[in-house]
């Protein structure tokens, strides 16, 4: 017998990992969430709705599925240089199936120990597979890493390699995931785009040391990186040959679509982030290790997106929601 909401709730989301460990917070159990803020300090959100054929495959292993969706939210803290605090889940489904909630439940909790963020509330409902989550996070009142701070001038950078999600999507909607594929380069794609790294630390870095204009990659670098050109009123240059790209996509991919994939490809869920030319970025050994930046550009007063190169246009290509 499949259980009921407030069972479901309890058995599943109301558990050590998930449960959120901060004393000032009320959460499941009453009608709404109560969140305290510090003084000084003012709260992030951001929610991002995935639904089953459209934003995944369908029969996608439901432990990657939760930490997949949380890990795409906190990627939106990450950009704007916040301090992830609690999350929400908005859960609708065709039938309890307990096995299937236990495995994304645990998804969820993985990531979510990590980062040291509950699960405060939320609402589960009868339909078609959907997930939205909204996420908080904390940063200093009046100060956070936004995309209209872009100033002409400015040395364009970007996190990570780019790419490897939109490499993986073939085998992604084959059914694939990275315990299911022979080849390394195959199951570091499909890790890359099941498990993506939320650049929380960078981005915390980035807003307390002086970058000027941030965001995530999740629709494409060249697109992404117009709404910061649009929001700042400026242009750029970048050299398409600097964005970096995996050994892994290259060797699958080849040169020509692998530079494709890195410029026009979504789901990367790095960061691309502006810093101002007259300081050096020197960031510490611990963001280094495992996260190298890349210099790929420059902000000029000239508008549009340019091949710093070829001084061709570049079409800010994205994905579209719509």
């Amino acid at each position: 017998m499949a259980l009921g909401e407030f069972d479901l709730i309890r058995s599943f989301f109301d558990r050590p990992g998930l449960r959120s460990s901060l004393s000032d917070v009320v959460g499941i159990g009453d009608d709404c969430a109560l969140l305290s803020l510090q003084p000084g300090q003012q709260l992030a959100q951001s929610l991002d709705t995935l639904v089953e054929g459209i934003h995944f495959p369908k029969h996608c292993d439901p432990y990657l599925l939760g930490y997949r969706a949380l890990a795409v939210n906190l990627s939106d803290l990450a950009a704007m240089g916040a301090k992830p605090h609690s999350f929400t889940l908005g859960l609708t489904m065709p039938e309890s199936n307990d096995v299937w909630l236990q495995s994304f439940s645990d998804g969820l909790a993985e990531l979510a120990s990590i980062h040291q963020i509950g699960l405060i509330g939320g609402d589960t409902t009868r339909g078609p597979l959907t997930l939205s989550i909204q996420v908080q996070g904390t940063l200093p009142e009046a100060n956070a890493l936004r995309r209209n701070g872009a100033q002409v001038g400015d040395l364009i950078y970007v996190s990570g390699c780019l790419g490897d999600a939109a490499g993986a999507l073939p085998d992604v909607l084959r059914g694939q995931n990275p315990g299911s594929v022979r080849t390394l380069e195959q199951r570091h794609l499909l890790e890359r785009y099941y498990r993506p790294t939320p650049r929380i630390a960078l981005g915390q870095w980035l807003l307390e040391n002086g970058a000027t204009a941030a965001l995530d990659i999740s629709d494409g670098l060249l697109g992404d990186l117009g709404h910061i050109l649009k929001a700042s009123q400026v242009g750029a240059e970048i050299k398409t040959t600097s964005v970096p790209v995996s050994k892994a996509l290259g060797s699958l991919m080849g040169p020509e679509k692998s530079r494709e994939l890195a410029l026009t490809g979504g789901d990367d869920y790095e960061l691309c982030f502006t810093w101002p030319d007259r300081k050096k970025l020197l960031l510490p050994d611990s963001l280094m290790t495992d996260n190298p930046v890349t210099c790929i550009g420059r902000i000029t007063s000239a508008s549009g997106l340019v091949d710093a190169e070829t001084a061709q246009p570049l079409s800010p290509r994205a994905y579209q929601h719509f």
